[in-house]
């Protein structure tokens, strides 16, 4: 009997990282595009290991080995399966353009729409309250308001703030996720 695969190793391929950890797609792809691998979300290079990739792209050992490890690091990272959770940084922006609006007060309004190739986008906005359907969290100082109907499916969801020369914005971690697409922009539950 073999062994469950629990970790990212190189001999992966890109399609199998995504496979197996779906719950953490967006956050994977945003780190493998993060360190140049810009193909992710093209389906060119989704059959080449992670090695094979890297090595094609002109990547040193040490530098494959750095982003295994960032990779490993981003599965043991805890989730509150509970809530919704922005983080500290993503909070922070927040924050800074409620500031800047002049809706310091404001919450954010949090769900997700039919669309995209995966199935379903997520939708940010700002929201002076919760509307009377509306189950509100708390996170960093943020109040998020989120539409009853779409809990179950948000539940548990982290956004994160990323600025980067190819993609900044919120990015959304959400466990229920049963496939994403590889840009990080879909999502089907």
């Amino acid at each position: 009997m073999t062994e469950e695969v629990k970790n990212i190793s190189r001999e992966m391929t890109i399609e199998n990282i995504f496979a197996k950890f779906p719950q953490k797609a967006q956050k994977l792809a945003q780190e493998l595009t993060n360190t140049g691998l810009h193909c992710v979300g093209c389906q060119a290079a989704t059959w080449e290991t992670l090695e094979a990739g890297m090595l094609g792209h002109g990547y040193s050992e040490e530098q494959i080995d750095k982003l295994v490890r960032n990779l490993n690091g981003i599965l043991k990272e805890e989730i509150d399966l509970q809530s919704i959770n922005l983080t500290k940084r993503a909070a922070e922006k927040f924050k800074q353009i409620l500031k800047e609006d002049g809706k310091e007060k404001w919450g954010l309004s949090f769900g997700d729409k039919a669309a995209g190739c995966s199935g379903f986008e997520y939708v940010l906005d700002f929201a002076k309250e919760a509307k009377e359907d509306d189950q509100t969290f708390v996170s960093n100082g943020v109040n998020i308001f989120v539409n009853k109907g779409a809990v179950g499916r948000l539940i548990g969801c982290e956004i994160d703030y990323v600025d980067g020369l190819n993609n900044a914005g919120f990015k959304i971690t959400n466990p229920n996720a049963k496939s994403s697409c590889g840009c990080g922009k879909s999502q089907s539950y």
